[in-house]
């Protein structure tokens, strides 16, 4: 059976052009001593918008790994799949991130949702959670209302697990449950709950992604109480834990976090908490490779400078179309960027900057982040262009996304020392 490492990184890379330097990362921080799984994501709205096809992040990975010399565990993720856009995926994935948000709300059957509530009934009274101090209060209509809100959800994603494993086989590939992508968060008895679900339908998720407090937009910093969020995250580890006992789930299970790239807030929460418990995680990077990629064309100068501040120029043009598939995980204040007469005269260390997740820097700026996060299909139109200017300075492009990935991220989540 295929099993997923103790820690392991989604990395996307949407223009196929940087995995080499993310493995660089991976392979630093092995030798800090930090064994972490590479997972190389990308979703079927990524693939849509870009005009790639599942196989090309399959050859990606492969030929990095092969050039590298690297001999450990590497997974490609079917990223955001569902019922309808799997099929694709099947052949070149061997990890499945099923995404149940959109059927979350949605009624099953009567007779289904009261045959959950017998199997349940044992959990009314006390759910006394070992690690969590006060225990829950469970009453039957608690029961109803989470089997309402969430079993229709858990059906699905049996379902579309059965789908894959009808083609892959049994053990051949790797299962994580979305739930993040809507508007409330689970609590832990909702997770709890969604778990049994899970087993009950026989689904060998090693990974479960729920939604959480606060705002987690993409390509910046969480929005939000960093001390809530440690509590929350805690009491989820310690619900997973008894799950895993109390109904049989894979023994590795654990967590995962979506547009979990440059939540720098709350990465000293994640960090100290899974080292205490001596629990597992897996952080979901998309955009941040991308962006990583534009910091460096912009301080190579000349014409790849030049090209960089046409894509943001147009995003200002076209930022309804941009935003809008990704309204849910971004918050632009327009009257906060910066104009196009303004960035025209801008420097290569100007613009660098304002983009570069460094929150001290004064020329930081969250919302262009944003912007030019969403902007990718703006590069994608440009596609030969823009892939000779990544060719001409991949020294130093790749340079970028080497040190975002490794000291921005892994160190601050591992607590690694460097100088």
């Amino acid at each position: 059976m295929k099993t997923l490492g103790k820690y392991s990184i989604g990395l996307g890379d949407r223009f196929g052009h940087q995995g080499g330097a993310q493995l660089k990362a991976i392979l630093a921080a092995s030798g800090k001593g930090i064994e972490i799984t590479p997972v190389w994501n990308k979703s079927n709205r990524e693939h849509i918008t870009i005009g790639t096809q599942p196989a090309d992040v399959r050859s990606e990975a492969d030929l990095v790994t092969k050039n590298a010399g690297f001999k450990k565990d590497y997974f490609v993720d079917a990223d955001h799949i569902n019922f309808d856009t799997v099929d694709r995926f099947i052949e070149s994935s061997d990890f499945f991130t099923i995404d149940v948000a959109s059927y979350i709300g949605k009624k099953a059957e009567e007779t289904e949702i009261y045959e959950f509530l017998s199997s349940a009934e044992k959990y009314i009274g006390d759910l006394k959670i070992p690690g969590i101090k006060m225990p829950f209060k469970i009453s039957e209509f608690q029961i109803i209302q989470i089997a309402e809100k969430y079993l229709f959800a858990a059906i699905k994603a049996w379902e579309i697990y059965r789908k894959i494993e009808k083609s892959k086989g049994s053990g051949n590939f790797i299962t994580e449950v979305s739930m993040d992508e809507v508007p409330q968060p689970q609590t832990p008895v909702d997770l709890f709950f969604i778990l049994k679900m899970l087993a009950s339908e026989n689904i060998p998720v090693q990974t479960i992604a729920p939604k959480f407090s606060g705002r987690f937009n993409k390509g910046v910093d969480y929005v939000g109480n960093p001390k809530n969020f440690a509590e929350e995250f805690e009491s989820d580890l310690m619900v997973i834990d008894f799950a895993i006992k109390e109904f049989g789930l894979p023994e590795n299970l654990k967590m995962s976090i979506h547009s979990g790239s440059d939540k720098f807030a709350i990465y000293p929460q994640i960090g100290s908490t899974i080292k205490k418990f001596d629990k597992g995680i897996h952080l979901k990077t998309a955009g941040t490779t991308w962006l990583e990629e534009v910091i460096g064309l912009a301080e190579s100068g000349g014409d790849a400078l030049d090209f960089v501040k046409e894509i943001y120029f147009t995003s200002l043009e076209k930022i309804d179309e941009l935003c809008a598939p990704y309204s849910d995980v971004i918050d632009i204040k327009i009257s906060s960027l910066p104009s196009k007469l303004a960035v025209s005269e801008w420097s290569s260390k100007k613009f660098a900057d304002s983009l570069r997740h460094i929150p001290e820097n004064r020329d930081y700026n969250l919302n262009m982040r944003q912007l030019i996060h969403v902007a990718y299909k703006l590069a994608a139109l440009k596609m030969e262009d823009y892939f000779k200017l990544l060719d001409k300075n991949e020294k130093h492009v790749s340079e970028c996304v080497y040190e975002n990935i490794y000291y921005r991220h892994i160190c601050r989540l591992f607590d690694i020392r460097y100088t």
